[in-house]
């Protein structure tokens, strides 16, 4: 039997316009992977990176509409460097 994912500890100020209490994390993946990327302080890309994967993130980061190229590379570099294991 799989193991239910614990939802991302997440500021709610990142997700301000949704009712958390019934917030889909799975199909709204791409609105918190953004925010976070744009917003996020390291705990939440943990957070992130423990919910999605690395791969969805940098996935995610590189067809969207709502990060500008600076904030494409970043999450790419950062996900692939050793920072979030060692913070």
């Amino acid at each position: 039997m799989e193991k239910a994912k614990v939802k991302p500890e997440i500021n709610s100020t990142l997700l301000w316009e949704y009712d958390l209490e019934t917030f889909n994390w799975d199909k709204s993946y791409k609105i918190v992977i953004e925010r976070v990327i744009q917003l996020g302080n390291v705990q939440e890309w943990k957070e992130i990176r423990s919910f999605y994967g690395p791969e969805k993130i940098i996935e995610t980061a590189r067809w969207s509409k709502q990060l500008d190229k600076r904030d494409k590379n970043f999450a790419e570099r950062f996900l692939k460097s050793d920072y979030l294991d060692v913070a």
